[in-house]
């Protein structure tokens, strides 16, 4: 049965998984905020969809308040500093599994604490029903069962819980498998008792260095004491009748940005004919070749970013490359990881854009034995190298695919939408928008329309043009004849990601849409 919009008027919460989406619509009837919501929707998140995203990871957030202001936070770790060349010496790359691959600080939780200041609600009914979940268990979904079957391999021999926590039987948990994850829930225990600080200075902070010290990874307990979340101002653009706002670097925010304000300056009169899918996607190419040269810590980058947002001229000249009618030569390398984007919208007017990995499935594939957190491998982006872009040096922060997007129109509507899905996140953020935005698309069509993706994302190595069956069949063809290296991938898959959005009308009404592809739900009071 296909998905309809949902419509709220005191509050929405849309998430990849519904009992995320219920745990933080059950803050919002408590009377918490968006934000308060979204830590809710995070911790269900780290519990139930496991694969994607957890505690020990990074997250992003964009926050639009009730009086208009837009503001980000970046909970975002750097290398251990334990973690230079020498460690990696023989190695031609970083690997993406085991402890070598665990050399970041999780941010996730100290986003948490930067959202929450001046929250209303007790960490622990925050955290309710993601520890009643861990403690009781959850059943194991069909995308989470997949992922399991296979990356099996890979995942069990590594050091520390994983086989203990996710093939108690000695297999892989099958679709409706009940796992549980008492460790975890023991640890959510304690960041509601100790506070989210004690991730990094308490005494949790010291379990999880025991922890990723007897495992091998080179992160420190003076790694996670140095760590503080940012407040960087968000990036933004103007496109006609809205205001675009997205997370700065480290993150690919920018290249989400300069889509879409490319896209502006070329013609396109129908959705989902040719001019629409080849125009994103030559205005992708040309972002990426932007993203991939400057793109990174913005500590190690003077690159002004915000700038060729603000400049028509350099936009047009951008603009400008792009063939209408045929297609720039690819691949350019690509990247790669998994996510989690939600949002939540209040009757206060307060709108949330946040997105939390652990960048491979299961991350590093370490689960600390007495935490039961599963740590990133985000730092295995890092390039071993002497300098350049994202070159691996302690404290440095690596190149991010998330970025949480927000836009806020002239009109007064406020949209929140974002997707998983690595390199595939700012094209399907631009996919959605323009349909809906546009071409005045109904936004849980928008996201139910079949989807296009260039180059590689989660789940997929290849560098292709793919599409999903549902296209009209000419575009195909068309694509094919213009120089695009089309591949048709099937009917609706999660290879092009897990997207949601939310609008907040002036009046104060509420929509909602979430994907076919995941196992997501939006609830709405």
């Amino acid at each position: 049965m296909p998905l309809t919009t949902i419509s709220g008027h005191n509050g929405l919460v849309t998430a990849p998984h519904r009992l995320a989406s219920a745990a933080g619509l059950s803050v919002l009837r408590d009377g918490g905020s968006a934000v308060e919501a979204c830590v809710a929707v995070a911790a269900a998140l780290a519990v139930v969809y496991p694969h994607m995203t957890g505690i020990g990871g990074d997250g992003f957030w964009v926050v639009r308040e009730p009086d208009g202001q837009v503001h980000a936070i970046h909970g975002c770790g750097g290398a251990a500093g334990a973690a230079d060349l020498s460690l990696y010496a023989g190695l031609a790359a970083v690997p993406t599994r085991g402890p070598l691959a665990a050399n970041t600080v999780a941010g996730t939780i100290s986003g948490w604490a930067a959202a929450l200041e001046g929250g209303t609600l007790p960490l622990s009914r925050l955290l309710r029903d993601a520890i009643a979940h861990a403690r009781a268990g959850v059943a194991v979904t069909a995308g989470g069962a997949g992922i399991a079957a296979a990356k099996g391999d890979e995942l069990r021999v590594q050091p520390g819980a994983y086989a203990t926590i996710f093939e108690p039987e000695g297999r892989p948990l099958a679709e409706g498998d009940v796992l549980r994850q008492p460790q975890l829930a023991d640890t959510l225990e304690r960041l509601a008792s100790e506070g989210l600080e004690s991730f990094y200075t308490g005494a949790l902070a010291a379990d999880i260095a025991a922890d990723l010290a007897s495992l091998g990874s080179p992160v420190s307990a003076a790694d996670l004491a140095g760590h503080r979340a940012t407040r960087p101002d968000p990036l933004h653009g103007a496109i006609g009748g809205a205001t675009l706002y997205n997370s700065a670097p480290p993150t690919q925010g920018f290249a989400s940005l300069l889509i879409l304000a490319l896209f502006e300056r070329l013609a396109a009169d129908c959705t989902d004919g040719f001019d629409h899918v080849h125009g994103l996607v030559e205005a992708t190419k040309q972002a990426f070749l932007i993203r991939d040269a400057h793109v990174g810590d913005p500590a190690f980058h003077d690159y002004d970013w915000q700038g060729l947002l603000d400049d028509p001229a350099a936009l047009d000249e951008l603009a400008g490359k792009i063939d209408p009618a045929r297609a720039l030569p690819w691949p350019q390398p690509s990247q790669y990881g998994d996510t989690c984007w939600f949002a939540a919208a209040d009757g206060e007017g307060r709108v949330v854009s946040c997105i939390q990995s652990t960048y491979h499935e299961f991350g590093s594939g370490l689960v600390l034995p007495h935490t039961g957190i599963i740590w990133q491998n985000r730092g295995s982006s890092f390039r071993l190298a002497e300098s350049g872009w994202n070159a691996l040096r302690p404290g440095r922060k690596p190149f991010h695919t998330l970025n949480p997007a927000l836009a806020v129109f002239d009109d007064g509507r406020v949209m929140a939408y974002g997707t998983m899905g690595g390199e595939g996140q700012p094209q399907t953020q631009a996919a959605l928008f323009t349909r809906y935005a546009r071409y005045g698309v109904d936004v849980q069509e928008a996201i139910s329309r079949p989807r296009w993706l260039l180059g590689r994302t989660w789940g997929e190595q290849s560098t292709t043009l793919k599409l999903e069956d549902g296209f009209d069949d000419a575009l195909y063809a068309d694509l094919m004849a213009a120089g695009h290296d089309v591949e048709r991938v099937g009917p609706l898959t999660a290879m092009m990601g897990h997207a949601g959005a939310i609008i907040r009308h002036p009046d104060g009404r509420m929509e909602g849409a979430t994907d076919p592809r995941s196992d997501g739900g939006v609830a709405a009071w």
